[in-house]
């Protein structure tokens, strides 16, 4: 009994002690849950608050990137208003207000064609700054010119400037912005441009009542201010991680992929494939032809991107946009407006209709993609530009002349920034492999200022021989050839990175579009 008491007695303290540990343990077990829990919290609010920052940071370095294409917005839009008032001060011709405008067009070629090698030499982020440099000497002597002669040593500099900023920008945000958000902020310059082109409608506006002398002059002096905010951003955005790559500089352009990835995981990963593109492992670049000879003897997927990539610039040109915006008073008055003050306010309308519809492209490039928005937009650009060949040229100068001239005006210019405006640029920053990005984007921005040029200097002359509606017969068949060439030639790119998008030309197939959108509905529903 003695022992079967010890026993229990035994027991009864084993028992006890086991119900005690496992009490302690069963609490140590809640704890060590709670604690996981508030780690795992804590981590996700850091990854969170992370995310956010490098959105912004992102976001911030395209806003600046971007500034530069206010100064193209803006003398497209200045000097609409601004050429009515020059004709009267400095008595220039028809020919001499076309070559004013048009000139700086053609010129900013040479700034477009220097700022691929430049940017190669000296980074995305310092060409910026030169663009903006230049772009501001010319401002200036535009501002102070007292001849037509003066008037065009100014127009060249501030041609040669933008055709820097136009060539750069959207080359390198598409090299820091993240796939998933990519083609929302490589269509950023095409914002500011729109911007650029309200404020120069504005300022128009505003300083017509001024006297002809004076006037213009402030006009276009005002365009100095937005380069005044791209020194202060330099001192924020960082330089190209894909060109640190080619410099060899992997420390820095891992730090900034660092600063522009969500997922650092991811890091590694995408500075592996930057090297590959670039033609660089182990810190030793391969042997290749030279940039401009591969360019002028390319292989067939080259060829590919170059058709791609000269197409869609030129196509973006020549269906007129910039003979809509520089003439936009000419093509009112024509109409039947009458007064400077009810051209400039006309102007604005289609400012501003220009502006709030680049933004509807933001929010869907990158949910729609590519192809759906170019149709939309090419499609109702080619409708638009045959009705107001058809008001121009039937209905005269009445009240309904007007009214439709007006709405197509808006129309086009609508639809063209929800497509081929901003797409253009994304389209063409997106498909060139990284060894010749910034020249082959060079040659496509000259592509697109050559055309812009053409339409600009000959829109009167050729106005004069076959009306003005005849002419815009001609830049509706051209929109409507446009949707052949976006249907057979452009690949959607949305949601694949800059060198997934290479791989897309090697094969004919896949470059005309058929495969690969199909791969990518088998890939989305494979996900869902």
């Amino acid at each position: 009994m003695g022992l079967v008491g010890v026993q229990e007695n035994g027991n009864g303290e084993m028992g006890s002690s086991v119900v005690s540990l496992g009490s302690k343990n069963k609490y140590r077990r809640m704890d060590s849950q709670l604690t996981e829990d508030c780690d795992d919290a804590s981590l996700h609010h850091h990854q969170e608050d992370r995310s956010k920052s490098i959105r912004k940071f992102v976001f911030a370095s395209a806003v600046f990137a971007s500034l530069n294409s206010v100064l193209l917005g803006y003398d497209v839009g200045v000097m609409s208003g601004a050429i009515i008032f020059i004709q009267e001060d400095l008595k220039i011709t028809e020919v001499q207000e076309e070559i004013l405008i048009g000139i700086l067009s053609v010129v900013s070629l040479f700034g477009s064609l220097a700022g691929g090698r430049t940017s190669d030499a000296i980074g995305r982020k310092w060409t910026m700054a030169l663009a903006a440099v230049i772009f501001q000497i010319g401002a200036a002597v535009m501002t102070l010119a007292h001849s037509f002669e003066v008037l065009m040593f100014g127009r060249l500099l501030a041609g040669v400037g933008i055709g820097f900023g136009v060539m750069i920008a959207p080359v390198y945000i598409a090299e820091i912005s993240p796939t998933i958000s990519r083609g929302s902020l490589t269509s950023f310059p095409e914002i500011f441009i729109n911007i650029g082109i309200l404020l120069g409608y504005v300022s128009n506006y505003v300083f017509s009542g001024l006297p002809a002398h004076i006037n213009w002059r402030i006009m276009l002096g005002v365009g100095i201010l937005p380069s005044v905010f791209i020194g202060f951003a330099l001192f924020i955005i960082p330089e190209s991680p894909r060109w640190l790559v080619m410099q060899n500089r992997i420390d820095e352009a891992r730090s900034v992929l660092l600063k522009t990835n969500e997922n650092e995981g991811e890091v590694e990963e995408r500075l592996a494939e930057i090297q590959l593109a670039a033609g660089m492992t182990n810190g030793e670049k391969y042997e290749e032809k030279a940039v401009w000879r591969e360019l002028l003897s390319p292989s067939p997927a080259l060829g590919r991107m170059l058709v791609t990539g000269f197409g869609i610039q030129c196509f973006q040109q020549i269906t007129g946009i910039d003979a809509t915006v520089y003439y936009s008073p000419e093509i009112f008055k024509q109409a039947g407006v009458e007064g400077n003050t009810n051209l400039l306010a006309a102007t604005v309308a289609v400012g501003v209709t220009k502006t709030v519809f680049i933004l509807v492209a933001i929010l869907l490039i990158d949910k729609l993609g590519r192809k759906p928005l170019l149709y939309v937009s090419t499609i109702g650009m080619t409708i638009c530009l045959f009705t107001l060949g058809l008001s121009l040229s039937l209905l005269g100068q009445g009240q309904v002349g007007v009214a439709l001239s007006i709405l197509s005006v808006c129309g086009n210019v609508a639809f063209f920034s929800v497509g081929i405006g901003p797409i253009c640029w994304v389209v063409t920053s997106e498909i060139f492999p990284l060894r010749l990005r910034a020249q082959a984007a060079a040659l496509g921005a000259v592509a697109n200022r050559v055309c812009s040029g053409l339409v600009a200097m000959s829109f009167l002359s050729v106005s004069d021989a076959i009306t003005m509606g005849g002419s815009f017969f001609t830049f509706s068949a051209f929109s409507a050839l446009s949707v052949l060439f976006i249907y057979r030639l452009v690949p959607e790119t949305r949601g694949k990175s800059l060198e997934q998008i290479e791989l897309l030309f090697q094969s004919e197939h896949e470059w005309q579009g058929r495969e690969v959108e199909l791969g990518d509905v088998e890939h989305l529903v494979q996900k869902e």
